[in-house]
Parts: C-alpha cells; structure tokens; sequence
C-alpha cells in the first residue's frame, strides 16, 4: 500500500510544479506584451528556474540524509510557494528571473527528495508502477495548465498564474506532515561545498551564457567569457571530483551501465522536452494568431496523451523489454517532434491535438523507462547520490532545451532579416530539437538486452528474444 500512497502525496507538489511551468509556459506572450518585452526574451523565465533546479539540485540528496526527507521535502514546498508569491507581485523581467531562482531553489529541493522517498519505500519489483502513481497525478498540472493558463492570461491578469500555487502548497505541507516518513541516514558524509561550488558556478554560467548569447543582453566578449568561465570551472570539477572522497555529483555512477544510458540519453531525449513546451505556445499565439486561451485548449491533450500511457508502461516494458522500447520509442517521440514543424495557420486544430496527443502518449513511456532503469542496479546506500545526479542531468536537459529551441528560432528569424515572429520561423528550432533527441538512441543501443529486467518482472528467457 506504501507505494500507492506515497507517490500520490509526492506528486501533490510535483502537480504544483508542474502546474506551474505550463501555466507559465502559456502565459508568455501575454506577459512579454505587459511588460514589453520581446517574447523571446521570456524565455529567461524559463532557464532561470530550471537553472536554478540544475545548480541546487546537488544538494538536496546530502540534504534529505542529513536532515531528514520530510522535513526538507516541506521546506521545499514552502520555498517554492513564497517564490510563487513573489513573481506574482514582480513588475519586470528582471524580477520574474530573480524570483523564479528561488523558486527553483525549492524546486530542486521538492522532486529528487520525493524521489528519493519514494525508492527507499517501494519494493523493487514494483518501482515501475509507483513511478506510474507518482507521475500520473503530477501530470494532471500539465494537462490542466495550459487552458487555466490561457484562461488567466486573456480574461484576468498573467500574476494570478503564480498564486493558485498557494493553496495547493498549503496542501502539499499538510499531507507531508502527516504521511510521508522522516526517512534519514544515522551517517552522513561531509558536505563537499568546493564541488557545490564548483558544479554551480560551471553548470549556471554554461546554460546563463548560451541563454543570452544573440540577445543583446550584454556584449558578446562578456557572453564568451561567461561560458568559458562555465567550461573551467565543469572540468575543474571532474578533476576535484576524482580527488575527493564524497563528491557532490558522483561521477563513478555512470560506471553503472543502465544509469549512464539513462542519464546521456535522456539528457539528449530531453532537449527536445524542454524545447517544445517553449516553442508551442509561442507558435499557436505569435505564430497563428491565436489567443492564450486558445493555445491552451490545443496544447493541453499532450498530457492527456501522457496520464493514458502510464497505465500501460509496465505491460509494454515487461514484453518488450527496455532496450527494444527505448530505441524504437525514441524514435518515435522525435518524429511527432519533427511533425511540429509542418503546422501552420490552416493546419485543422483538430489534427494539431492528434499529434500532440500521439506524441505526449509515446513520451510518456520514454520518460517512464528513464526513470525507472536509471535505478535499476544502483544500491540503496547510493541512491540519494543518484537521484541527484539523474536530477542534475534531467533539469539542466530540459533548460538546454529552451536555450537551443530559443536560438534556432532567433536564427531563422535574422535569415529572413529580423521583425516579428512569423509562423516559418519555427519549423527549424522543430527540426533541429528532434534530431538532437533522436541522437538519443545511440546510447541505448549499448544497453544489453536484459537491462532492467528485474524492473518489471521480465524472465532471462523472454530478455534474450
């Protein structure tokens, strides 16, 4: 029953999160007109949360050894509800940034200690399932968020989007108190803060300069200085790494081979994720015309298409295996991706809904075998290390994602000699992510056959068909 109960209470905040990015994600032309800016440019209240996720996410497995599970997992809710609170009184685009930092601060603090619960709760057996509970509920923030989103936006003010967070906190702490265990190790190792650093300065200042690079933000020199400085300071830390006994972000886990495909691959896959969230609004409201309540009725099928899927992982897993499922999935997700860049304004909407529906069915699964073989042969007294580091790669994916959708589209935009977006402008940054995602698919073709075979039941016999 634990692992019924627990990953629904978990993705109580994880549906806040969730919830969060997509109503945002909607609301973003409506908020560039109010605040005049390029909308373009509020893609920065974008890849500063989930670069803000990317930086602390390191500590938050330390964290929930140290102190204590739920008590980090409540502190994180209560963080990211007053960050909420703050962008929703924000009056710039500077503002919205600084403030989504600390939400992500309590964002990265929420889903890899709810992981972490959650995998140090759930016999192994059944890890697939309580990965399907715990997402399932989450992903009704999706679904919901872009017609809520585009509701706000056109009929009230865009900074009610960042309140009805606060009720849902108030929600989440209560549950968490009450149900979720205080689980914590006896020992814990010392903090590594010169790898915090380190990883922080190099993993910000990377994804920060490739944000702003083309923008105009700041000179081009300091642009460059900004993402070399990120590259020292990355590599210094593979080198301090190497060194210390108890590093932040344990590299020796991506010896594991089910925990290396997972994270190279996924992080590949997931560009394309953090790309499209981004980029289909934007197409449906600068690009067609339509208003953010419209985007939002079109866009939110994907998640639908996502919830039907998670009833079904584990069937389609246990017969075909995760390698077999990974390669021709991937593939998969990166055509629906591709076929993004064929809509135009005379596109029917109903077949627009069809393909983000398919394609957010066949996502879903990718996601879910993600999750679930990147644990699959990792021991219990590693695990808090490895949900940061899968965490680490997941979010800085999913920013990385932004910054190159964002920069493809800019590309074709100053091709055809600059002025407002237009419709054409966005079938490259299509293009361009799906083929990054279908790279993907070199990393699980060194996955053996039997790989996460234990996961969902699967027999040697039927591993090796």
């Amino acid at each position: 029953m634990t692992y019924f109960v627990t990953p629904l209470i978990i993705a109580t905040a994880l549906f806040m999160e969730q919830l969060d990015g997509t109503v945002l994600a909607t609301a973003l032309p409506a908020m560039a007109a109010d605040l005049h800016e390029d909308p373009v440019a509020l893609k920065l209240a974008l890849t500063s949360y989930l670069l803000s996720l990317a930086v602390f996410i390191p500590l938050s497995g330390w964290a929930a050894d140290h102190f204590g599970a739920r008590r980090v997992f409540r502190a994180a809710i209560i963080v990211f509800t007053f960050g909420s609170i703050l962008c929703g009184l924000s009056n710039s685009l500077g503002a919205i940034v600084v403030f989504r930092i600390v939400q992500g601060l309590g964002g990265a603090m929420m889903t890899p200690v709810g992981r972490l619960v959650l995998l140090r709760t759930a016999p192994r057996q059944e890890l697939v399932r309580a990965m399907a509970y715990l997402t399932i509920p989450a992903l009704i923030g999706p679904m919901i968020g872009p017609p809520v989103g585009g509701f706000i936006a056109t009929y009230f003010h865009w900074r009610y989007i960042f309140w009805i967070n606060v009720p849902i906190g108030a929600l989440g702490v209560a549950l968490v108190t009450r149900f979720i265990p205080n689980l914590r190790e006896e020992w814990t190792p010392p903090l590594d803060i010169a790898g915090a650093i380190l990883s922080g300065v190099g993993l910000s200042c990377l994804v920060f300069g490739f944000t702003i690079a083309g923008r105009g933000f700041v000179p081009t020199p300091v642009v460059a200085l900004i993402v070399a400085l990120g590259a020292a300071a990355l590599i210094a830390y593979v080198r301090h790494a190497k060194r210390t006994s108890y590093p932040i972000v344990d590299l020796d886990l991506l010896r594991i081979p089910t925990f290396r495909a997972a994270v190279f691959g996924g992080f590949l896959f997931r560009i394309g994720l953090g790309a499209t969230p981004f980029l289909i609004p934007l197409l449906l409201q600068a690009g067609f015309g339509l208003s953010a309540y419209e985007a939002g009725l079109l866009t939110f099928v994907s998640a639908a298409g996502a919830i039907a899927m998670k009833t079904t992982a584990q069937p389609i897993l246990r017969i075909f295996g995760f390698r077999r499922v990974l390669l021709v999935n991937t593939v998969l997700c990166a055509g629906f991706l591709a076929f993004n860049a064929t809509f135009t304004a005379t596109t029917p909407h109903l077949l627009i809904m069809a393909a983000l529906l398919v394609g957010g069915f066949f996502r879903s699964l990718e996601f879910t075998a993600l999750n679930a073989l990147a644990y699959a042969d990792v021991g219990q007294e590693a695990m808090s290390r490895a949900t940061s580091f899968a965490s680490v790669a997941q979010q800085l994916s999913l920013s990385t994602g932004v910054a190159i959708g964002a920069a493809a589209l800019e590309a074709a935009r100053a091709l055809r000699g600059g002025g407002a977006l237009q419709a054409a402008d966005f079938a490259p940054a299509f293009l361009v992510v799906a083929a990054i995602s279908a790279i993907a698919v070199t990393q699980f073709l060194r996955l053996a056959p039997n790989a996460g075979a234990e996961l969902v039941g699967r027999t040697a016999k039927s591993a090796r068909r």
